[in-house]
């Protein structure tokens, strides 16, 4: 589909995704300019066209290509690993240091998150559901869940932990303006909430 963008060279391929996140990051689809980007991108005029149709169509490609960095945080989960916190800690081990490496998606996604356009609001809601479908999927793969507790309802209990770490997720992304701002004590910040989840929901003998 973006046949001849994905065949520019990678330099300018990347001049082109950074300038086009930073636009919409800084005010949003609707008020968003292409000739900002092109400007931004130092391309000729016109010839960021040559690679996209329309602005919502780049749009969707910035779409696709945050999907693949948060691709790059599975790849990287041990899911060997049984213990549910673990697993988790990994998580957000790996997804600190991949969104320091391509700080452009985080600020991306910030956005994403607060973006109401009608025109690309359906795509942004497919999106997200499939980033946590997918995520917790693949989060729970292969998890030893004989250490939680068997008093309390399995469910409520996942639903439970999940709200607490998508929210502790959405605040922090709240807090920065940018992932670059982010220091490791939001890592120590998640190691207390999972030392008092485990201490609710897993067996006395599992802590």
């Amino acid at each position: 589909m973006y046949l001849k963008f994905n065949n520019l060279e990678q330099e300018k391929r990347e001049r082109i995704i950074n300038a086009a996140i930073k636009e919409f990051a800084r005010i949003g689809y609707d008020r968003a300019s292409t000739n900002e980007i092109i400007k931004e991108a130092n391309i000729a005029k016109g010839s960021l066209f040559n690679y996209f149709s329309s602005k919502k169509e780049l749009y969707l490609f910035l779409l696709d290509y945050v999907v693949e960095v948060i691709d790059q945080i599975y790849d990287e989960v041990d899911l060997n690993e049984r213990d549910f916190f673990e697993r988790i800690r990994q998580f957000g081990s790996v997804k600190f240091k991949i969104y320091k490496k391509f700080p452009q998606a985080f600020d991306f996604l910030k956005a994403v998150a607060s973006e109401d356009a009608d025109e690309v609001k359906s795509e942004i809601n497919k999106t997200r559901k499939h980033l946590i479908g997918s995520g917790l999927d693949r989060g729970y793969q292969n998890i030893d869940w004989t250490k939680f507790r068997e008093d309390i309802d399995r469910e409520k209990m996942i639903n439970i932990i999940n709200w607490t770490l998508l929210s502790f997720a959405e605040q922090q992304r709240n807090q920065v303006n940018s992932i670059e701002d982010a220091g490791l004590e939001v890592l120590d910040e998640w190691e207390g909430y999972f030392d008092i989840m485990k201490r609710c929901f897993y067996k006395k003998e599992e802590q």
